[in-house]
């Protein structure tokens, strides 16, 4: 494990996928992370790449060949190795290789740097395109917050924060896991949306185009909480584990396959094209209060 810390943050780092472990605030003791228990759900805050969510059938086409990749991509089950560390920073890398090259036929370089800044959070995820061809991918994070945060607090205390006035729908997803093809009704005219769990029981709340940049997490019941600022994400998902106590925000570049997609790579909604040599880069934060 890698542990990364400044006078306000102590944040713990598994190599195996890249992926956050622990978020504590040194004042108070708090941890903010969920725990990942695995009767639940096993994870805490996968890195998702080269897809986000779901592909039809677990299968895309490309250059005329089929390929079979799994949920989120191949990243968040790979080992990194370390670029770069100093105390309040760490820069992972994954590269191609044979057995990325197997399902995914492109060159590329991930490279993830975790820094502090105060009491935030800086995730930034780099693309880089080694190939001499265009580089076709998504990209996208999954934290899960504990909630509950506090003891002697439930998980209805706390709602989520949307920075900007938000009406829009979220599209749902079918028993495939694929995003249908209208959206249903959600926020109207309001920047909450309280949380209950309930909310998750036919899987994520999945937002397309935002007008906020920022959602917190926060509750009349405690002064704690965080705030996740994501522009440059097109895409959000809201999830948790049925019954789970923590809540997933994880902003997206790129969406599971729609229930009509046609299954080519290169017309998949949501994908990035990256030409040979260029880079491509996005940063979420999170403050913690």
């Amino acid at each position: 494990m890698i542990t990364i810390s400044n006078e306000k943050l102590t944040v713990v780092i598994n190599p195996q996928g890249a992926e956050l472990q622990s978020i504590i605030r040194n004042d108070n003791g708090l941890e903010y992370l969920w725990s990942g228990d695995p009767a639940v759900w096993g994870k805490k805050s996968p890195v998702l790449f080269p897809i986000v969510g779901g592909l039809k059938d677990n299968t895309y086409h490309y250059n005329g060949q089929s390929y079979t990749l799994g949920r989120h991509g191949f990243a968040r089950e790979q080992l990194f190795s370390i670029m770069t560390q100093g105390t309040d920073h760490v820069s992972l890398h994954l590269t191609d290789h044979p057995a990325t090259l197997a399902v995914y036929p492109f060159h590329f370089d991930f490279i993830i740097e975790y820094l502090l800044q105060d009491d935030q959070l800086q995730v930034t995820y780099r693309v880089v395109n080694k190939d001499n061809k265009t580089l076709l991918f998504s990209v996208g994070a999954h934290p899960a917050f504990k909630i509950p945060l506090v003891e002697g607090t439930g998980y209805n205390d706390y709602y989520l924060y949307f920075n900007k006035e938000e009406t829009t729908g979220v599209w749902p997803l079918s028993a495939g896991g694929q995003i249908e093809m209208a959206p249903v009704p959600m926020l109207e005219h309001t920047h909450e949306l309280a949380l209950k769990k309930s909310l998750f029981y036919h899987d994520a709340l999945v937002f397309k185009n935002l007008a906020s940049t920022a959602i917190s997490i926060k509750s009349k019941a405690t002064p704690h909480g965080l705030t996740m600022e994501f522009e440059g994400f097109p895409y959000m998902g809201i999830w948790a584990a049925k019954d789970g106590d923590f809540v997933c925000i994880e902003p997206w570049c790129g969406i599971a396959d729609n229930v009509a997609a046609t299954g080519a790579l290169e017309e998949k909604e949501g994908i990035n094209q990256l030409a040979p040599g260029n880079s491509f880069e996005r940063t979420w934060t999170a403050t913690i209060f």
